[in-house]
């Protein structure tokens, strides 16, 4: 069963789409503005994303650079922006699809299908090990020397967030906006404090990490 996040800031549409797409047998999370999105896509195991551009924090656009930073999982924009401008920016921004507003239940659970197909299966969550640590991301648990490191929810927030981007650089912005939201995107002392805290109960050596590294004024990187 695919679950699929509904983002909208209409009440009336988000209840509507939570009881005809659970009808057809999708699991449904919902979120009512950009920030919601952004936790919600990390709390839980997306499949497919319905996104509204106009919400009431945030671009939806920016909810699509938010994602994007860190995950592959199609995202279907619907929207009541008809122009054509609108619909190759969503679309070069990293959108799978396009719907407009009003819309029909049938058109949208084809969308939905297709969508579904071009992703294809969805592997198992991996687990992830270091020389110094091991990341078990399906049952969110961090083992290091054969016992488990306790682990708030926002150091597992940031360290997951980098653990499924191995080798790659994750800004300071897509860090901040996906854990804290798009509020705190320049918050970045937020970051460095977490990072040493994670890098205290994790790196063997914390003044020289060898796995969670800072790239000086662009972000981190994890280096399993």
């Amino acid at each position: 069963m695919n679950t699929v996040l509904v983002v909208d800031d209409e009440q009336q549409i988000l209840r509507a789409l939570q009881i005809n797409l659970h009808a057809h047998g999708y699991q449904v999370v919902t979120a009512p503005n950009g920030a919601a999105a952004l936790q919600a896509a990390q709390t839980h195991a997306i499949d497919v994303v319905v996104l509204d551009l106009g919400l009431p924090d945030m671009d939806g656009l920016d909810v699509i650079a938010g994602l994007r930073g860190w995950t592959e999982v199609p995202i279907i924009v619907l929207s009541a922006r008809h122009g054509s401008f609108d619909v190759v920016e969503a679309l070069d921004a990293g959108a799978d699809d396009y719907v407009t507003k009003p819309f029909g239940l049938d058109e949208l659970l084809a969308r939905l299908r297709a969508a579904s197909r071009r992703a294809g299966p969805q592997a198992a969550e991996p687990l992830v090990s270091t020389a110094e640590f091991t990341v078990d991301l399906a049952n969110k648990l961090v083992m290091r020397k054969g016992a488990p490191v306790r682990m708030t929810p926002t150091e597992w927030n940031v360290l997951e967030l980098l653990v499924r981007n191995p080798g790659r650089l994750v800004s300071q912005q897509q860090m901040l906006s996906a854990v804290w939201g798009p509020a705190y995107a320049k918050e970045t002392h937020y970051l460095r404090v977490y990072m040493a805290q994670l890098r205290r109960k994790l790196e063997r050596d914390p003044a020289n990490p060898e796995h969670l590294l800072t790239e000086a004024g662009m972000g981190y990187r994890f280096q399993p």
